[in-house]
């Protein structure tokens, strides 16, 4: 029998990764496929059925398209999507193309941050456990990528973004991790009730036999399904799934050590109860997950540790934390005092907040970028700040005043278009420059 999008006239929106693996997956389904991009495009496919147009900037082809695919840059209001509402062509996203073919198991995670780490946590920890599984989704390896070269895999742990729930209908997991929700991206959905709504579509297919795992405290009514099992986890001595004192504590007195793990913090240890309530779920023992938890390492730019130099000033690079929230966490994990190098280009507009746990953490602020004056303005009152303007400055100062047993963070709480390409480049020029100063 014919499957749902075998042999169709496809338009496929945008040409990054997410774009050329649907591309890839619909020609290996019979499809005549049609890929537009606003720019240039670095597609290595060749195939008698594909058509690509680079830079385009006209309106939608007369073509009569019988699906398009849309990557996650194209929102809703974009003049592509609005006329594909008008012609009637179904819009979906690379996620849901990829889970429709999808033959194993979906381990799915969405939140506004840690997702990543938490993706590959659960995907190591599966593999140690035997049951053959890779990251996917948002993480960085579509989903149809996955369908194309890993088919035999029972598990795809999948990192799922609100942006790609806007065209994900019949999305469904088997196990789904509301990580956490904060303001984000509300440029895109507007509100926080949108952003919220967005989140909850990833449940919204799911049923008896799944399972969910949500913040304890999060009021679900009304948008989970009845039939779907719904833990909560957190720090609060009524979550299901627990962290406190080095240990995730589920339910029936199970325990679960993490001691000295990376994930064993007040910041991470809720995130760590989720996993570890997923992945017994899915069938890992209660030693894999110890022994996953002892041996995680985390992600590029994300609290990493690049080293204690001879002084023993400790150096981390966080460079993934783009908002003001993912800072204050940053502050709260890291060993103390802390100088910390902030600064880019503010996504939000309270500073204010910051100040309670910039005076319990750190020693001194060195500012770069866009905003330098500004949060200079708002924490300096309760905090000592130096503006650089640079990161190589606020590094070269940084590897001059810090301390023995002190930590130099990097953890900007800004984007960084305005000095660097983005969050992993200012985290490698960050690497690059420690290594020069500290002797790393």
């Amino acid at each position: 029998m014919r499957d749902k999008y075998d042999k169709l006239n496809a338009l496929v929106l945008g040409a990054g990764l997410s774009g050329e693996w649907a591309a890839r997956l619909l020609l290996s389904r019979g499809c005549t496929v049609t890929v537009m991009d606003e720019g240039e495009s670095n597609l290595r496919i060749t195939n008698c059925k594909l058509e690509v147009k680079n830079n385009w900037k006209g309106a939608l082809p007369d073509d009569a398209f019988d699906v398009c695919v849309a990557s996650p840059a194209f929102a809703l209001n974009h003049p592509w999507i609005v006329a594909c509402a008008e012609r009637n062509i179904p819009v979906i996203s690379e996620l849901e193309l990829g889970a429709y073919y999808w033959r194993g198991k979906i381990l799915a995670i969405t939140g506004s941050k840690g997702k990543s780490s938490l993706v590959k946590f659960c995907a190591d920890t599966l593999n140690s456990n035997g049951e053959q599984a890779s990251p996917a989704g948002n993480y960085g390896i579509p989903l149809c990528q996955l369908v194309l070269e890993n088919s035999h895999l029972k598990w795809a742990v999948t990192e799922v973004s609100s942006f790609q729930m806007e065209h994900s209908p019949t999305f469904h997991p088997t196990i789904a991790i509301l990580l956490n929700l904060q303001p984000d991206h509300l440029d895109r959905h507007g509100t926080m009730e949108e952003y919220r709504a967005m989140k909850f579509r990833m449940f919204a297919n799911m049923g008896e036999g799944d399972y969910a795992l949500l913040p304890h405290g999060f009021d679900a009514e009304g948008v989970m399904p009845v039939a779907v099992p719904c833990h909560r986890f957190g720090a609060d001595v009524a979550s299901d799934w627990r962290y406190a004192e080095h240990t995730v504590a589920g339910p029936s007195g199970l325990r679960v050590a993490c001691d000295g793990a990376w994930f064993d913090n007040d910041v991470l240890g809720p995130a760590a109860a989720a996993g570890v309530a997923a992945l017994l779920r899915a069938g890992v023992s209660v030693h894999t997950l110890e022994d996953g938890l002892k041996n995680f390492r985390p992600l590029a730019h994300r609290m990493q540790t690049i080293g204690v130099d001879a002084r023993g000033v400790t150096w981390v690079d966080d460079s993934k934390a783009t908002s003001l929230t993912a800072l204050a966490a940053a502050l709260r994990m890291a060993r103390k005092p802390v100088r910390l190098i902030a600064g880019g280009v503010l996504k939000e507009n309270d500073l204010i907040f910051l100040k309670e746990v910039l005076v319990k953490t750190t020693k001194k602020v060195y500012l770069i970028g866009q905003c330098a004056g500004q949060m200079a303005d708002a924490w300096a009152p309760v905090v000592s700040c130096e503006i650089c303007g640079t990161i190589e400055r606020a590094v070269s100062m940084a590897a001059q005043e810090a301390q023995p047993s002190e930590s130099v963070l990097l953890s900007p709480g800004t984007a960084s278009f305005d000095q660097f390409s983005g969050y992993r480049e200012r985290g490698e020029r960050f690497t690059q420059l420690v290594r020069r100063v500290a002797g790393l």
